[in-house]
């Protein structure tokens, strides 16, 4: 398993622009991507505008699948629009 943590900051006011956007990815992604084991967007009790994602896919072929999706692509635009700069994205190795 490989799992994915996202940071992704958003500009003031823009929370339920950018929930929605995520939440038509999130549904895509469980629709068509069965390597992917979760995707779920939560969002920060101590940073204000900050959301973090936790992904877990079965291997490296399902992650790489995952960002060479035509609709990551073009809902990824449309997040960029209210993101407050580029995400913080460690990629992570399953132990046990």
């Amino acid at each position: 398993m490989i799992g994915v943590i996202a940071v992704l900051k958003i500009k003031d006011g823009t929370a339920a622009e950018f929930e929605a956007i995520f939440s038509e990815l999130s549904e895509k992604v469980r629709a068509n991507e069965a390597g992917n084991k979760l995707y779920q967007l939560t969002k920060s009790r101590t940073e204000p505008n900050t959301y973090k994602v936790l992904e877990l896919y079965a291997d490296a072929e399902a992650l790489a699948t995952h960002g060479q999706t035509e609709y990551f692509k073009d809902l990824g635009r449309k997040m960029g629009a209210v993101m407050d700069g580029r995400p913080a994205v460690e990629v992570l190795d399953s132990v046990g």
